[in-house]
């Protein structure tokens, strides 16, 4: 697999080009690497998914691989993937994002939202 090698504690893993969806990817890459050396390099692996935003793939002999996520990060995809799961829902959200990004519709504050709902 094309990619580069990057060193973690000492522990060598290969960096490859993220393979999701352009429009929803965390980053530009992930990590991939195997069972063991994640095992040996866990606590830096868990700070990488954290502090970085990186995702890790993780190799398992005879098992499908699994990627590890900073869980606010889970917790954004599976509400983002609720929300676009209707098509009525989806349709309104994109066309509210695009109203937004050129400038439509009213600016307004936690507070005057909040009136505005209470009415």
């Amino acid at each position: 697999m094309a990619g580069m090698d990057q060193y973690v504690d000492g522990t060598r893993f290969k960096v490859v080009p993220h393979s999701g969806t352009r429009s929803y990817r965390v980053s530009e890459m992930s990590i991939e690497t195997t069972y063991s050396q994640a095992r040996a390099g866990l606590a830096s692996l868990m700070n990488r998914v954290t502090e970085d935003r990186e995702v890790v793939v993780v190799r398992r002999r005879n098992h499908p691989p699994v990627a590890m996520i900073a869980a606010d990060e889970l917790v954004s995809l599976v509400e983002t993937a609720h929300l676009l799961r209707s098509p009525a829902n989806a349709e309104r959200l994109l066309a509210a994002l695009s109203r937004s990004r050129r400038g439509e519709g009213t600016v307004m504050n936690l507070d005057t939202l909040h009136a505005d709902l209470d009415r």
